[in-house]
């Protein structure tokens, strides 16, 4: 009985290890899995036969040929099932309709007048629902529904606190488990933004990474040593919270002087309408602002090189104690980066410790709008290919 287990855990482990391989190297040939792998072509050939007749490997046409015929070559079935990712933020909802290769089938944003949880609930629900509709039939269907939130979020999928939604104690997880019966995954928006950008972004991405989003609030999420960091209880990345002002301005989480009250997407808004740049009735304040830039207006240009001094200052902190290699901005300020940039770099090549800059790469997020979401889709699909096969296979 025990050979009979072992033997079965070795055809599983081999598996996962040919899919993986597949997934990383799509279009390939068995032989070329066969020399990655290790495995005999016999193995590879029985196990390839297994994932085409479970719909997650499908052949394609013929590849090159180095001499002789032309071999069958092997693609990764990302049409065999569908996720949906959501990017929770304050004042909106973007939710995507994915396949397994995290590729947006479906895309979907609605605006919220209100960030209470009774308002934002039902909204999120009805965008789930019309995504989950939309879905192409496929061999698994909606294999997951992950969502990305401005929050601590627990490792039970609880949100224990979101100052700028002012949500308190919410098991979100459990709320739509219950709605959909469906595997549920809620995670950190900044901690999915780093996830997405090193899965789907740049391939230059490198494996000591801090992904800033700074939008109405600021968080950040870890790439250190290639994998995400979560720290003891998954409260990482917290640092919008990082006091760089004594006795500053009052934040949302009950202390004073907070990175975000000074640096953030609220911060440059509500500095641009007691500067009276933007009329308080404003249906979009920030493209008030990109208008004024555009037309060289000298009180918006200096507001834009103040907020950037102040992101400068945060980042200058992070690179300090963590000495990334690469640091990514996302999130809606991404929209102003031109008249942002200047004063982020001025501060950070002047007040950063020398050895930290070297090799040191600033950039903004490849996926735009979508590094959350795609993110959150990452986490979704590597669940659904954890659970189906008991393996660890990552995209």
């Amino acid at each position: 009985m025990k050979r009979t287990w072992n033997q079965h855990v070795v055809k599983q482990e081999n598996k996962t290890l040919v899919l993986s391989t597949i997934i990383d190297r799509t279009p390939i040939s068995r032989a070329h899995v066969a020399q990655l792998t290790g495995l005999n072509k016999g193995t590879v050939s029985s196990l390839v036969s297994e994932l085409i007749t479970e719909e997650l490997v499908e052949e394609s046409g013929p590849g090159k040929s180095s001499g002789g015929r032309r071999p069958v070559m092997l693609l990764f079935n990302g049409g065999s099932g569908h996720s949906v990712s959501i990017d929770l933020g304050v004042g909106y909802i973007r939710g995507v309709l994915t396949n397994l290769t995290g590729e947006i089938i479906v895309e979907h944003k609605v605006t919220t007048e209100s960030n209470a949880f009774a308002v934002v609930y039902p909204t999120l629900l009805d965008l789930i629902k019309q995504l989950i509709n939309k879905a192409p039939a496929s061999r698994y269907g909606i294999i997951g529904i992950g969502v990305g939130v401005p929050a601590v979020v627990s490792h039970v999928g609880e949100i224990l606190l979101a100052p700028n939604l002012d949500w308190k104690n919410i098991n979100l997880k459990e709320k739509l488990a219950k709605a959909f019966n469906l595997p549920i995954y809620i995670e950190n928006e900044a901690n999915a933004g780093a996830y997405g950008e090193k899965r789907f972004g740049s391939k230059f991405v490198s494996e000591h990474m801090i992904y800033a989003s700074i939008g109405m609030g600021i968080g950040i999420g870890m790439i250190l040593d290639g994998n995400l960091y979560n720290g003891l209880k998954g409260f990482a990345g917290e640092i919008g919270h990082m006091t760089i002002v004594k006795d500053g301005r009052k934040c949302r989480c009950g202390n004073n002087g907070c990175w975000e009250r000074y640096a953030s997407e609220q911060a440059l808004i509500q500095e641009g309408e007691i500067r009276g740049l933007i009329a308080q009735q404003s249906t979009d304040p920030l493209a008030d602002l990109i208008t004024l830039a555009k037309a060289n207006d000298d009180k918006t240009i200096k507001l834009f090189e103040e907020i950037g001094t102040y992101i400068g200052i945060g980042l200058t902190n992070c690179i300090n104690i963590f000495n990334p290699q690469h640091i990514v901005i996302g999130n809606q300020l991404l929209q102003v980066k031109d008249w942002l940039l200047p004063a982020i770099m001025g501060h950070i090549q002047s007040h950063t410790i020398g050895f930290h800059q070297q090799d040191l790469q600033l950039s903004f997020a490849k996926l735009g709008q979508y590094s959350t979401v795609k993110g959150m889709a990452a986490f979704t699909i590597e669940g659904f290919l954890l659970e189906a096969k008991n393996t660890n296979i990552q995209l």
